[in-house]
């Protein structure tokens, strides 16, 4: 998948502008480098002529003390990076409150993490989106950040929710109705032009009238223009006939005391066609009940899209970029 120089330029020079970056900002991370997060960093600190410090294997502490040590003024991470944080007790004791910019993205903030994390940082980090595709689109604005929603889009991006659940659902080209969930699409110069010898998956990449589809499902809250994210259309379960994003019911399942992280997803059935079932982590000191968690579920929840099943696990598989690996749940 070909990106020009003039692309990568292009996306991260529009996260610098809604981030107000400047020359003596001092970036930190430990993320790696062959993907967007990570090595936007490194284009941010070369474009201002700023200065870059990257950890090449993550230490809760040792991330702090080289925020400390170094001044630095921008954090770049992912929830699970923020998460072990929260338990550092570097970072408990106030060591990133220098910073005047935290950056989360490349996997959903829950709500209880977000909860934790003023009392680390000093307030919320700067919730973003983007794609392998298209760069950085979507960015909380740095004044006024919400771990509700991914933010509202950078300068020079154009966002529209297209109707139905994404390629090959046989809806209609176009935008979605205002307030309804629909498939996120994109369009600008930051946009990659196609997949490389492929023309199959490049066609079916965009829409008709020129607009990438990014397969991910969302609405636009029609009161702030803030763009909500549901899930994926790939991850998305359908039991019954009847569609369930798995983020909704992680969500509602970690809202419960018991439950530090939760992953859902589809398993085979002969009755529902796919079973809505959970994985659970625990937090310390509490005790598993399965039948707590669907009943709380049940409370929040249409009974469609309640789990079935609850397991527990001792962590959640996950990438070296915080995502959960939804095929090694089971």
């Amino acid at each position: 998948m070909p990106l020009t120089h003039r692309q990568l330029t292009i996306s991260i020079r529009a996260a610098m502008a809604a981030w107000q970056w400047q020359a003596d900002d001092v970036l930190v991370h430990a993320l790696p480098l062959y993907h967007q997060h990570g090595l936007g960093g490194v284009h941010a600190a070369l474009i201002a002529g700023g200065t870059v410090h990257i950890r090449s294997k993550f230490s809760a502490d040792a991330l702090v003390q080289t925020a400390v040590g170094t001044r630095a003024s921008v954090l770049f991470a992912v929830p699970t990076i923020y998460q072990a944080l929260t338990d550092s007790p570097a970072a408990r004791g106030g060591g990133l409150r220098g910073l005047r910019l935290a950056v989360c993205g490349s996997a959903p903030l829950s709500p209880s993490l977000a909860g934790w994390l003023p009392a680390v940082l000093g307030r919320l980090p700067v919730v973003r989106y983007g794609t392998t595709e298209s760069g950085l689109d979507v960015s909380n604005p740095v004044g006024d950040p919400r771990a509700d929603t991914i933010g509202v889009p950078l300068p020079g991006v154009l966002v529209r929710i297209g109707p139905g659940d994404g390629p090959g659902d046989g809806s209609a080209d176009g935008p979605a109705d205002p307030g309804t969930d629909g498939e996120i699409q994109l369009r600008g110069p930051h946009v990659f032009s196609g997949y490389w010898n492929d023309p199959a998956a490049t066609g079916a990449a965009f829409t008709p009238d020129g607009w990438f589809r990014t397969g991910d499902i969302g609405t636009v809250d029609p009161a702030t223009g803030h763009l909500v994210i549901r899930g994926r259309t790939k991850e998305m379960i359908i039991s019954g006939g009847l569609n369930v994003y798995p983020r909704e019911v992680e969500i509602a399942l970690e809202g419960h005391p018991s439950v530090a992280e939760a992953a859902v997803a589809g398993v085979p059935d002969e009755r529902w066609g796919e079973r809505v079932t959970a994985w659970v982590v625990l937090r310390d000191g509490h005790d598993f009940d399965e039948a707590a968690l669907i009943a709380h579920a049940r409370v929040l929840l249409a009974g469609y899209k309640c789990p079935k099943r609850v397991f527990r696990l001792a962590a959640l598989p996950r990438n070296q970029l915080g995502k959960i690996v939804r095929s090694a749940l089971g």
